[in-house]
């Protein structure tokens, strides 16, 4: 398994998150020796679209990207909805982007990505459904189990996410990739 000790990585999502689409990344970081912080718009506690609650550690409303070293990016429709209106969580998700750090996205997270400015350019998969949305922004949507473009490693569904995982943390304890 790949060692990642040391590495702060945000997870940004609000309530209506696909579960699983937390909950496994976030045990797979923790695993792996790095610290897992829950930013949201919302304060107090989160809730999963299949019930599973987590507490929020901060707000995205002034979160500063430098304190982290990775990002990951749920998906749920709802979440996925909700976070691309809120200004905060954009304006965080885009300091992410333009610093180079590591993402992971998955299904419907890609949203944010694209008010982020986070895709123009990029390789990326997603939910299927977000395939137009994203090549409208500019992206190279494949359809695969998971594709990593310099440090953006994204995934379709939560059937990828042993994929998913596996590349984030390799992606995650490489670092800072030039833009």
């Amino acid at each position: 398994m790949t060692d990642i000790t040391g590495k702060n990585v945000a997870f940004v999502l609000t309530d209506g998150y696909e579960d699983s689409e937390l909950t496994s990344p976030w045990e797979a970081v923790q695993g792996a020796g790095g610290t897992p912080t829950l930013l949201s718009p919302k304060e107090g506690s989160v809730e999963g679209k299949k019930g599973h609650v987590q507490t929020v550690d901060a707000s995205t409303t002034g979160a500063d990207a430098s304190a982290f070293d990775a990002l990951v990016l749920p998906g749920g429709v709802v979440n996925a909805d909700h976070l691309r209106m809120d200004e905060g969580a954009v304006a965080l998700v885009r300091d992410f982007v333009e610093s180079g750090k590591p993402i992971g996205v998955i299904c419907h997270g890609a949203w944010i990505l694209i008010e982020a400015g986070g895709v123009d350019g990029r390789t990326i998969t997603s939910y299927p459904s977000l395939k137009t949305d994203l090549r409208n922004a500019g992206a190279n949507w494949v359809d695969e189990e998971v594709a990593t473009d310099n440090g953006l490693v994204s995934s379709r569904t939560p059937d990828d996410l042993p994929a998913f995982n596996a590349k984030i943390l390799e992606e995650f304890a490489e670092g800072t990739h030039a833009r």
